[in-house]
């Protein structure tokens, strides 16, 4: 897959964009794992790494298996285990994965979003930020 190449490419970028974020990722859901369809800011490794995302690995993997937002204070030196290892070559801090429900309320698709400065992001920025995924187009546009 080239990321660039998708349809979701410039929703990211402009939803990265819009919200001061550095770098995100979608993934849509396939089965029981999620396939990376755009990327931005991330470098060619990680979205090797990260090119299908099993179900509860990793922030993606969480966000699918629990249906909520999954978020660390800082990627570089989160200690949870939640982090896989070369998330941390990418040079963010603060990052979330935000689950996008269907109308039944099944995750249809995961999107990342990673920013420069280190903390919590608030419930309220968190609200927001759902909000905004639930506008991520369709999966097969």
């Amino acid at each position: 897959m080239d990321a660039a190449a998708t349809p979701y490419q410039s929703w990211l970028e402009s939803f990265t964009s819009a919200r001061g974020g550095m770098a995100g990722t979608v993934h849509m859901r396939r089965g029981d794992a999620l396939e990376l369809v755009a990327a931005l800011n991330i470098p060619p490794p990680v979205v090797e790494a990260v090119r299908v995302v099993p179900r509860g690995k990793g922030l993606a993997g969480i966000a699918m298996a629990s249906g909520e937002p999954v978020q660390v204070c800082n990627l570089q030196t989160d200690e949870s285990g939640r982090v896989q290892p070369g998330a941390r070559s990418v040079p963010v801090r603060a990052s979330v994965a935000l689950p996008v429900l269907d109308a039944a309320g099944q995750v249809r698709a995961v999107v990342g979003i990673a920013f420069l400065h280190e903390g919590e992001l608030s419930a309220e920025m968190t609200r927001n930020l759902m909000a905004a995924v639930a506008a991520l187009p369709p999966d097969g546009l």
